[in-house]
């Protein structure tokens, strides 16, 4: 079916822009006061529109493949046909080894370069891969400079502790749950673990210098599990996550959910706390360091004793069910996990300081679930420090988890709460099958939505809900990084309906390099603001990067057949016309 959007031309910083969009995607229905709050607070920012239209077309191949010589056509063609068969993604790793072995390091990389690594990597360094970027900004589409050097994590370090992970990520006073039997095992940073951090930190540096040579506007990848040990972000996350069950199975003494809405009184939380062993006065903690809780709490609120950890360290207790006593929840967090969370807050703030020397945005990458309530905390600690007035740290949310947008309105209020810009990158996710299979091996809940249907579902609820936080104060900041075009439709659709403006600069669009050339420059062309993830560094050293892409992307590819029909269409344009040989000129 054609899709197609229409606007209305004017000045953007003056008019409003107007939609006409056909979408079959789901989006929640928003009716009564707060749609038409929003819509009141959006339209003082925006005037008439002028009656001229202009064509945003995913579908016109002669405009959309503008930026690609006919070669580039057919390699994308042959790619997404080999992507398709499951048996070559199941096996990529064999037959990448295999090949090295039949063609010897050197031809194997060529003839890597001239496939998948061509296909989905813009080069080796940074030399290599300006000619690339250069031609891509010149047809309105920027980008997220990704060093992609990567060890994976999941089987060689995860592998190492997964006698010392907690098996229940969850807590319930009623259950004997393995995760209150003893916490995971302090661990000791050795200087050349530290070093390869730093090492790490150096590489980001670069990029982040490339970046910014490259565009006035760009982005940079980061990964948190790069600047400090995986075993410290798995402590961390396991504290955090104990902290947050204790906090609802506290709200539900108080009949209450852990809901951001529900609030807990704090004489009651304060009694429940005494009965169950605790000496800490949580009354007079909040009472008298937070100003205005009028006698009850929320989780934010909560969460705060964390982030003051060295002054409540006595607050800070949760049960042991094995023992039936209350414990320290600090009690394995020692001096040393201390120091390293200190290492990593020098790192980052050193990228941010770069960042902000080199006017780039950087963007922290989800990994795994076990790391992620860690990643997240320390991405929140940066972006209250460097975004106080511009989004410069973008936080990563992924939509197939099942606790999405509980996270994602979390932080927004937080941001709100406390002043600074929230910025977010929003995904579908990029390790289905692998928590899959942990949770099943560890034995607990499937952290991921059901099906590829209720992530659509989360994906536009958590999408929605930062539209309209942005266009009720214009603080907040996302990038819609899908391949999905009905999802970008429906953005398209709601900046329209909120009157948020593509010049604003606050909500950006976002694809792999690659991928779905037919979304990005039609909308870098229409003067979105949209960009390619651009991943680089060497050929041997990237094959890790593009195995996890082929796993994770397996059902795009393998539904990739509108996008090879429209590569086919333009091939045989150029052919009938006489374009073969085109090569783009900028």
């Amino acid at each position: 079916i054609a899709h197609s959007v229409h606007f209305r031309r004017g000045l953007l910083s003056t008019h409003r822009l107007r939609s006409t969009v056909t979408s079959t995607s789901p989006s929640p229905a928003r009716t009564g006061k707060e749609d038409r709050g929003h819509r009141g607070a959006a339209e003082e920012e925006t005037e008439n529109p002028a009656a001229d239209e202009v064509l945003v077309d995913f579908e016109k191949t002669q405009e959309v493949y503008r930026s690609k010589a006919s070669l580039e056509l057919l390699r994308s063609l042959v790619v997404f046909k080999l992507c398709s068969y499951d048996f070559l993604v199941d096996k990529n790793k064999e037959i990448m080894d295999l090949g090295k072995k039949v063609l010897g390091q050197k031809a194997f990389d060529q003839f890597m370069k001239m496939t998948f690594y061509g296909q989905f990597v813009a080069g080796e360094d940074q030399k290599e891969i300006r000619p690339l970027i250069q031609k891509n900004l010149a047809f309105g589409v920027g980008s997220v400079l990704d060093y992609s050097v990567e060890e994976d994590i999941s089987e060689v370090e995860v592998g190492q502790i997964e006698a010392n992970v907690s098996k229940q990520p969850h807590f319930d006073m009623e259950e004997d749950r393995d995760s209150m039997k003893g916490g995971t095992k302090a661990f000791t940073c050795t200087n050349s673990e530290e070093a390869k951090c730093d090492r790490h930190m150096e590489t980001f540096i670069k990029c982040i210098k490339a970046s910014g040579w490259s565009s006035t506007d760009g982005f940079s990848a980061i990964k948190m599990t790069a600047l400090g040990r995986p075993q410290f972000l798995l402590n961390f996350s396991e504290v955090l996550v104990k902290w947050q069950n204790f906090y609802a199975f506290l709200a539900a003494q108080q009949g209450k959910d852990a809901t951001l809405k529900k609030k807990l009184d704090l004489t009651q939380m304060q009694e429940c706390l005494t009965k169950l062993g605790a000496t800490g006065d949580y009354y007079g903690w909040f009472t008298g360091q937070k100003e205005k809780h009028e006698g009850c709490i929320d989780v934010l609120d909560w969460n705060s004793l964390i982030d003051e950890r060295t002054k409540t360290a006595h607050l800070l207790v949760v049960p042991n069910v094995e023992l039936g006593e209350l414990e320290p929840l600090l009690k394995r967090f020692t001096q040393e996990e201390e120091e390293q969370m200190r290492r990593i807050f020098q790192r980052m703030e050193i990228l941010g300081m770069h960042a902000q020397e080199n006017g780039v945005r950087l963007m922290v990458d989800a990994e795994q679930t076990y790391f992620q309530p860690a990643i997240s905390r320390l991405t929140l600690e940066m972006q209250r420090i460097f975004n106080t007035t511009k989004p410069i740290i973008f936080n990563t949310y992924q939509c197939y988890l099942k606790d999405a947008y509980e996270n994602i309105t979390r932080d927004v209020q937080l941001s709100k709460r406390e002043g600074w810009c929230f910025a977010a990158k929003l995904v579908r996710g990029a390790y289905m099958y692998q928590e899959r299979e942990r949770a099943e091996e560890m034995g607990y809940e499937d952290p991921i939505n059901a099906d590829y249907e209720s992530t659509n579902r989360m994906y536009h609820r958590c999408l929605d809900y930062v539209l309209d936080e942005i266009a009720l104060n214009r603080k907040a900041n996302v990038m819609v990084a899908s391949h999905n075009e009905d999802t970008i439709k429906h953005t398209l659709k709601r900046m329209n309906e909120l009157r948020v403006l593509p010049k604003e600069n606050k909500v950006y669009f976002g694809q792999l390099l690659g991928m779905c050339d037919q979304i990005s420059f039609p909308l870098g062309q229409a003067g979105f603001p949209v960009f390619k993830y651009v991943p680089y560094g060497p050929v041997s050293e990237v094959m890790p990067y593009l195995s996890r892409r082929a796993q994770e992307n397996r059902g795009f590819m393998k539904g990739a057949q509108r996008e090879r029909e429209l590569l086919w269409k333009e091939l045989k344009r150029r052919l009938a016309s006489g374009e073969l040989l085109y090569q783009p000129v900028y």
